[in-house]
């Protein structure tokens, strides 16, 4: 849905690193040289950040029931 704004295990902030690490993807760098250069070591952050699939534009096609 919505990327977490922190680490669910460790508790790190992360939200803010998704765009630049989205955005740097998407042009074509490799995911894990991306994490290594915006310092998320920690094998839970990566795993956060990696797995994440942006669903909200597909949940908010459907209208919502009373």
């Amino acid at each position: 849905m919505i990327i977490p704004v922190r680490c669910f295990t460790c508790g790190r902030p992360l939200g803010h690193l998704y765009p630049i690490f989205k955005r740097r993807v998407l042009a074509g760098e490799r995911p894990g040289e991306v994490l290594d250069s915006l310092g998320v070591y920690r094998y839970c952050c990566r795993r956060t950040l990696l797995s994440h699939v942006e669903w909200i534009d597909d949940v908010l096609a459907y209208e919502r029931r009373s």
